[in-house]
């Protein structure tokens, strides 16, 4: 039962964190579109990647029904997240870099506590 409440609250959070971001790049939210450009990334690309991410949480919302979108989409939108926290550590913008490294953990949370999940080296 645990197990499951860590799951979904994990999944919840990486549902809002994508969500939002993904919409402020995606209806190109002025301090969205101005932080992208300060982390090196134009209008263009800040589209593909709000696009990219919009993807991604569709396939996590088809998830909750399909188990297999939702885990192909965590491992997509976890891609995103190491970007992003990588991007911020560069430019030395720790202000923001908590929500990808918590989308990150979550990514990590939501994979390792899914029944529907296993990795086989």
């Amino acid at each position: 039962m645990i197990i499951q409440i860590i799951h979904w609250a994990a999944f919840t959070y990486y549902v809002y964190l994508f969500g939002y971001a993904s919409l402020f790049k995606v209806f190109k939210k002025q301090s969205m579109m101005d932080g992208m450009k300060d982390l090196g990334f134009n209008e263009n690309w800040t589209l593909f990647i709000g696009y990219a991410e919009l993807l991604g949480v569709v396939a996590l919302i088809i998830g909750i029904f399909h188990h297999e979108f939702k885990n192909a989409a965590v491992i997509w939108l976890f891609l995103f997240a190491v970007g992003a926290l990588m991007v911020h550590f560069a430019h030395h913008d720790y202000q923001y870099f908590y929500s990808s490294l918590f989308g990150c953990i979550a990514a990590v949370v939501i994979l390792y506590t899914d029944k529907h999940f296993t990795l086989v080296l």
